[in-house]
C-alpha cells in the first residue's frame, strides 16, 4: 500500500512492525496542522483495508508508508466445542427411564430444563445427566455444543459474547459490548442451518436469565438443556419443558456401588450391608459417590460404614470429607444441600427459611401433613425465631408459614405436593441431617417444642378411624424421638410417644416399643412417676395380647405397692400440681379399667383401687361421681368383709359424710367440698 502526494518526490522512512508501522510525518515550516489541500491517494492490495489508525495525513512533504496485510484468518472447523464439559463420573448410571423422560420432553420442546425433587438441595446428578447429553452430542456431530456456567447471569452473557466471535456470526467483528455481542449470538442460534446444542448449568436466578434463554431454532437443529434446583414457574414458560430428576433408584444405586468398588478393585468391601449403606444415604447420588470414595480410601466395608453413619457422633462432613471428592465436584455434601438456604433466607417472606427448615428436619424424610403449618404451634415458633426487618409483622400468621413452605420449595430445599395427601411435605434425610448439624444448641429446645406442639394440634383433630393419618403421625413421632432422644422428654413431649405407642395394639412392634419406652421413662422420670405407671400399665396390656399374661401379672403386682404409697390420699390432698392430680385420676382410671377386666370386679385390690379413685374424684370436685364409685366400693367391701368389718365401717363412715355435704350444698354455697386427711385417710388398706 503506498502513499503519494503529487508534484513532490521526498519520502519519509518508516519503521517496520507489520501493520502497527509508525510513520515520519512532515509539518509546515511553522509546525501547522496539515492543510485542507492536501490530496492523499489511498491504493489497496488485495484485501487490505487502511484503517483510521493507518490514515495518517502527510502536508508539505511526500510521505510514503507501506503496510503489511493482516495475517489471513483461519477457516472455521466444525464441529465446535465451546466451554468445559464436564467428564462423567466413575461408574456413570444411564438412567434410561429418567432419560427417557427427558427425551419425551425434547420432542415436543425446544429447551428441557432438568430441576430436582427430593433432593434436598442437590446432588441427584443433574450436571451429570447433562454432561451425558453434551458427550453425545459430540459423539453424533452436532456442530455446535456451548457449556454454560448459568449460577451467574454475566457469566452466561459472557460465554454468549465469546461464542458470537468463535462462530463469526454477522456483526460480531464491530466494536461491542458484551451484551450486544450475546445478543448476536443469540440472534444466529435461531437463524442458523448448522446444529447446536446449549447447556446451561445450574441456573440459580430464573428472573435474571429471561433476556437470556436461547431460541427457538426456526430450522429445528438447536435444543438448549438446562439444569437447575429451583422450581420456579418461570422455569417453564416460554415453551420450556420440566423434567424433575429425583434420587437413583434403589436397583441404580446398587449398581453404582458394585461398579464403583469393583473399579478400584475393591470388591471385599461389599457385604450384606450394602443396601442399608444405600437406605441411610437415601440413594443420593453425590453422597454415593462421597461414601464409596470414604469405603476404598479407609478400606472400610459397608458393615462397617453404616455403623459410623448410624451409630456414631461423626458429622456428615466427617463422613463425606473433602477428599473424597474424587469426581471433582467441588462441594462437599453438606455444603452442596444447603447452597440455596442463605438466598432463600432472604427471600419473602423473609427470616423464615432458616426456621421453617430447622423444624421440616426433625419430622418424618417420608413426608408430614400440611395442616401441621396452619397450626398456632408453628405461627408461634415462626414468630419467636423470624429474622426479619424490625418493621415486619410481629405475629406470623399461617399463610406466611404456608409461604415459607413454597419458599423452600421453589429452592429446592424440600418438596411440597398437595397431591401426596399426608405426606405432602418431604425432606431428604441427608439434607434433614445438614440442618440439624448447623442448628446451634440453643436454638433446639424451640424447634423441638414447636414440632411437639404441631404434631399434639393435628393428633386431637385426626379422626381415630383415619389409619392413613395416623401412621403417618406415628412415623413423624418416631423420627422426632429418633433425632431428638431426651429433649423431646425435657419439653414434656413423651405423651407423644404413648399416643404412639396406642396404635401399635395388634402389631408385633408394640412389644418391643412399649418395653423400651417404659424403660426410657423409668431413667428419665423416675419409677414411680404417674405417666411411668401408665405406661407400664400399656406395657401390660400389651403383655395380654401377646399371649404372656405371666409378665403382664408381674408388670401390675410390682406397680400395686408404688401406685399405693404414690397415690395416697393425703399426697392427694396437699398437692399444689393441679397437672400431677389429673395424671394421678388418669392413672386410677386406667389402673381400675385393668385390674377389673384383668382382676375381676370383686377381687380386693380391685376393690381398694375403686376406693382411691372415689377420693380423687372427690379431690378434684368431680362429687357426684365419687359418691357412687364409693357406694359401688362400700357394698363390694359388705359383701367381702362383712358389714362389721373395719374397713367396711370406715369406708361407710365416709360415705354418709360426702352424702351428707352434698345434700348442704342445695342449701348453702359455703359448704366444704373437699375431704380431710383423716377422712381420706379411712380408705388406706
Amino acid at each position: 500500500m503506498r502513499w503519494r502526494r503529487a508534484g513532490r518526490s521526498s519520502r519519509s522512512r518508516a519503521s517496520k512492525g507489520g501493520s502497527d508501522q509508525a510513520v515520519d510525518s512532515y509539518r509546515g515550516g511553522d509546525g501547522s496542522a496539515p492543510g485542507a489541500e492536501a490530496a492523499v491517494l489511498v491504493e489497496r492490495s488485495g484485501s487490505a483495508t487502511a484503517s483510521a489508525a493507518h490514515a495518517v495525513a502527510i502536508s508539505g512533504h511526500v510521505s510514503h508508508l507501506t503496510v503489511s496485510p493482516p495475517p489471513p484468518r483461519h477457516p472455521l472447523r466444525w464441529p465446535l466445542r465451546l466451554g468445559s464439559v464436564p467428564g462423567l463420573a466413575s461408574a456413570f448410571q444411564d438412567r434410561s427411564a429418567v432419560r427417557a423422560r427427558i427425551d419425551q420432553a425434547r420432542a415436543g420442546h425446544g429447551t428441557v430444563v432438568l430441576t430436582q425433587v427430593l433432593s434436598g438441595g442437590g446432588g441427584v446428578g443433574k450436571t451429570q445427566l447433562a454432561a451425558a447429553y453434551a458427550h453425545q452430542a459430540l459423539t453424533e456431530g452436532v456442530e455446535l455444543v456451548v457449556w454454560v456456567d448459568a449460577s451467574e447471569t454475566e457469566q452466561v452473557v459472557g460465554r454468549f459474547a465469546d461464542a458470537a466471535r468463535c462462530v463469526e456470526a454477522p456483526q460480531a467483528e464491530l466494536p461491542q459490548g458484551p451484551e450486544d455481542l450475546a445478543r448476536v449470538f443469540l440472534d444466529w442460534l435461531a437463524t442458523t442451518s448448522r446444529s447446536w446444542l446449549v447447556v446451561l448449568d445450574d441456573i440459580t436466578d430464573p428472573e435474571t436469565m429471561q433476556p437470556w434463554w436461547p431460541p427457538q431454532s426456526v430450522n429445528s437443529r438447536g435444543r438448549v438443556l438446562a439444569t437447575t434446583r429451583r422450581h420456579d414457574a418461570l422455569l417453564s414458560g416460554g415453551g420450556r419443558a420440566m423434567v424433575n430428576i429425583d434420587t437413583y433408584s434403589a436397583e441404580e444405586a446398587g449398581i453404582y456401588l458394585y461398579e464403583r468398588l469393583s473399579s478400584a478393585r475393591a470388591t471385599h468391601l461389599l457385604d450384606d450391608q450394602a443396601e442399608a449403606l444405600i437406605k441411610s444415604l437415601g440413594c443420593l447420588p453425590l453422597a454415593l459417590s462421597h461414601a464409596a470414595a470414604y469405603m476404598i480410601n479407609e478400606d472400610v466395608s459397608c458393615a462397617e460404614y453404616v455403623n459410623r453413619f448410624n451409630h456414631s457422633a461423626a458429622t456428615l462432613d466427617d463422613l463425606f470429607p473433602r477428599q473424597s471428592d474424587t469426581e471433582g465436584y467441588g462441594r462437599q455434601v453438606a455444603t452442596a444441600l444447603l447452597l440455596s438456604l442463605g438466598v432463600a433466607q432472604a427471600c419473602e417472606p423473609v427470616g423464615l427459611a432458616i426456621p421453617a427448615l430447622r423444624l421440616a428436619a426433625v419430622l418424618d424424610p417420608a413426608g408430614h401433613p400440611h395442616s401441621l403449618w396452619a397450626s398456632d404451634a408453628v405461627s408461634n415458633y415462626l414468630s419467636r425465631h423470624r429474622t426479619s426487618p424490625a418493621d415486619g409483622p410481629a405475629k406470623v400468621a399461617p399463610d406466611q408459614a404456608r409461604a415459607a413452605l413454597r419458599l423452600l420449595h421453589r429452592y429446592g430445599l424440600l418438596t411440597d405436593t398437595a397431591q401426596a395427601g399426608s405426606r405432602a411435605v418431604r425432606l431428604h434425610a441427608l439434607t434433614a441431617r445438614a440442618v440439624r448439624e448447623h442448628t446451634p444448641d440453643d436454638a433446639w429446645p424451640g424447634v423441638v417444642k414447636a414440632a411437639v406442639d404441631g404434631l399434639t394440634e393435628v393428633w386431637e383433630a385426626t379422626s381415630p378411624f383415619d389409619r392413613e393419618r395416623l401412621a403417618v403421625l406415628r412415623t413423624n413421632i418416631d423420627t422426632l424421638d429418633g433425632c431428638t432422644g431426651d429433649l423431646l422428654w425435657e419439653v414434656e413431649g413423651h405423651h407423644l410417644l404413648r399416643w404412639a405407642g396406642r396404635t401399635l395394639t395388634l402389631s408385633s412392634a408394640a412389644l418391643p416399643y412399649w418395653q423400651r419406652l417404659t424403660a426410657n421413662s423409668e431413667r428419665l422420670l423416675g419409677r414411680t412417676h404417674p405417666k411411668t405407671l401408665l405406661a407400664r400399665r400399656d406395657l401390660a396390656w400389651t403383655y395380654f395380647l401377646a399371649d404372656r399374661p405371666k409378665d403382664a401379672f408381674a408388670v401390675l403386682q410390682a406397680d400395686f405397692p408404688h401406685q399405693d404409697r404414690r397415690l395416697a390420699p393425703e399426697r392427694l390432698a396437699t398437692s399444689q400440681s393441679r397437672c400431677r392430680h389429673v395424671d394421678a385420676i388418669v392413672l386410677l382410671e386406667d389402673t381400675l379399667a385393668v385390674r377389673e377386666r384383668v382382676l375381676g370386679l370383686d377381687d380386693p385390690v380391685t376393690v381398694d383401687c375403686r376406693g382411691n379413685l372415689a377420693i380423687a374424684y372427690w379431690e378434684g370436685g368431680r362429687t357426684a361421681e365419687a359418691i357412687l364409685l364409693l357406694e359401688r366400693a362400700v357394698s363390694s367391701w359388705q359383701r367381702m368383709l362383712g358389714a362389721e368389718h373395719a374397713r367396711t365401717v370406715s369406708m361407710a363412715k365416709l360415705l354418709q359424710s360426702w352424702q351428707t355435704k352434698r345434700k348442704r350444698r342445695w342449701w348453702s354455697s359455703k359448704g366444704s367440698s373437699r375431704a380431710t386427711p383423716q377422712e381420706a385417710g379411712a380408705c388406706r388398706p
